[in-house]
């Protein structure tokens, strides 16, 4: 492909495509991803306990089955407690254990909750052991309170007394993703449906970028040359090699998107606000393809395609972002008072894989890219050397 100085040089991506190191970044990041996303266990925790609701000043015994814990291996030192707040606890009386997953706890319950104000309360369960570490089952034991309110000192002082301190837990001795309820195992989707939306946005976003270039430009193919591309039709390839990736991971993000929901929510499609803006969206971007399509003129093609790109993206934002967030009642993290990937959806050790394959994600979209514009522009010169 013969290049000319003075009617052919190159965009920065052009440039940036000779070069290898950050292709190969990408594909390790994203095996790096795979590997650790799948590989790495979930943070022991509970699974049933039975039962979840007793009365106070009575002695009760709660089976419990555990997720990914090793009981037996310290059957002696599991402890367990039951928590009412800070500094107010009480330890199980009784701990027995009967293999890795199954074991009993015998709390002695006092007269009177903690708060005495209260006709009920729910008590996370926290359990200890040195093999697995300390973790916590928040729904625990629901306790009804139908004694007469005691004084809050009265109250308080059974608690207190076996109360959690300081060095009664211990991390987890391995490296663990956390358990979220009834997520389970399927938390682990968030390094493909989640982490290949952060990819479609910044590939979305360079195909805008392109399509600004275009209509900026003015250019045609050189008649002195005819063997070479003008810069403007090149920015015309670029956004559409960037839409059609972008187009991929967005339909790669619906489907994992969908087997995520049949797992959590019980079907795949429930017509929550942030899947049907999404889809809404990826339909606006499908009728970039259509548009292209219905135009013979390579040149009106290109205009209107480019003005189409810019228009799509300014729908992407508030369909994806903003509109989820006004309506208040999705069931996605980001809605309601429920913050996207805060300490209740991520933790330090999920952060170590799912930023990282966000980057392989995105550089492996932007490889794919440039694999699509080479092979457009081949093309493209092939038809203008035959006319």
């Amino acid at each position: 492909m013969p290049i000319h100085p003075a009617t052919d040089y190159l965009y920065p991506m052009e440039k940036m495509m000779r070069k290898n190191w950050w292709k190969i970044l990408g594909a390790l990041l994203v095996m790096y991803g795979l590997v650790a996303g799948l590989l790495v266990p979930l943070k022991p925790n509970l699974v049933s306990v039975s039962p979840r609701i007793a009365e106070l000043g009575q002695t009760v015994t709660l089976e419990v089955v555990g997720y990914n814990t090793s009981f037996g291996a310290d059957a002696g030192a599991v402890k367990g407690w039951l928590r009412a707040g800070d500094e107010l606890s009480i330890v199980a009386s009784k701990v027995e254990v009967w293999d890795d997953r199954r074991a009993t706890l015998t709390f002695d319950l006092p007269p009177h909750l903690a708060d005495p104000t209260l006709d009920k309360q729910t008590f996370p369960i926290i359990i200890n052991s040195p093999a697995d570490g300390a973790f916590v089952d928040p729904i625990g034991l629901t306790v009804r309170q139908e004694l007469p309110a005691a004084t809050v000192e009265a109250a308080e002082a059974p608690w207190r007394v076996t109360a959690l301190k300081k060095g009664d837990l211990s991390a987890t001795p391995r490296t663990t993703f956390p358990y979220r309820g009834h997520l389970a195992e399927t938390i682990r989707n968030i390094y493909f449906h989640v982490s290949l939306w952060f990819a479609m946005m910044f590939v979305f976003i360079a195909a805008a970028v392109y399509a600004i270039k275009y209509l900026r430009r003015s250019g045609k193919v050189s008649d002195e040359l005819p063997d070479v591309v003008s810069l403007r039709d090149k920015a015309d390839y670029w956004s559409v090699s960037f839409t059609s990736v972008g187009m991929l991971f967005g339909v790669l993000g619906l489907a994992t998107g969908a087997v995520w929901a049949k797992y959590t929510w019980g079907s795949f499609w429930s017509w929550d606000i942030k899947q049907f803006t999404t889809l809404i969206a990826l339909l606006i971007y499908a009728g970039y393809f259509v548009l292209r399509a219905s135009f013979p003129d390579p040149e009106q093609r290109a205009r209107l395609g480019a003005a189409y790109n810019i228009f799509a993206f300014v729908c992407l934002i508030p369909l994806i972002y903003i509109l989820p967030r006004l309506s208040g009642n999705s069931l996605h993290p980001g809605a309601a008072g429920n913050p996207a990937f805060g300490g209740e959806d991520l933790d330090n050790t999920m952060r170590m894989v799912f930023y990282p394959i966000i980057i392989g994600w995105t550089l492996f979209g932007f490889w794919m890219a440039g694999v699509a514009y080479r092979a457009r522009l081949l093309r493209e010169r092939m038809l203008l050397k035959e006319h």
